[in-house]
Order: C-alpha cells, then structure tokens, then sequence
C-alpha cells in the first residue's frame, strides 16, 4: 500500500540519481558498527568482535528493481542455457 503511495516520488528520485551518477557513489557507502562479542578473553583478537554492516536503503530498492529488469530481460531473450 506505501509503494502505490510513494512509487512516483521514488521514480523521480532514482532518475536523478541516475542521471547525475549519485547511485554509484552510494552504492559504495556503508555504515559500519563493530560490536564485542559476550565471554570473549582477549579482546585484541579480530574474532572476538562482529560486524554489523548497514548499506543505504534507497541504493538497495534500486539496486533489487534494476536486477529484476535485468533478470526479465534475460528471460525474456532466452540468455539462460
């Protein structure tokens, strides 16, 4: 129900950042957390911490909608063996 609200302001977003090459650059950007992980002994060792990686919600609905175009058109001419 949100999509059918927000689908022509979000159109109009990806075309600028297509447009302008914004997307490649956002693409690229991540926010990550290091957290400690419980009962560990030594916390000089990379194993004993986790990784949370946070990637940029519009660049993944962009990049989920432009790999479905991609997959129909390839279904679509038969590219898969």
């Amino acid at each position: 129900m949100v999509a059918l609200v927000i689908i022509k302001d979000l159109a109009e977003i990806a075309s600028n950042y297509f447009i302008n090459g914004i997307i490649l650059k956002s693409l690229k950007e991540f926010i990550i957390i290091v957290l400690r992980k419980e009962g560990k002994k030594n916390y000089s060792l990379l194993g004993s911490y986790k990784l949370i990686i946070l990637k940029n919600t519009l660049a993944k609905v962009l990049e989920k909608h432009v790999a479905n175009i991609i997959l129909k058109a390839a279904e679509k001419y038969k590219l898969f063996l």
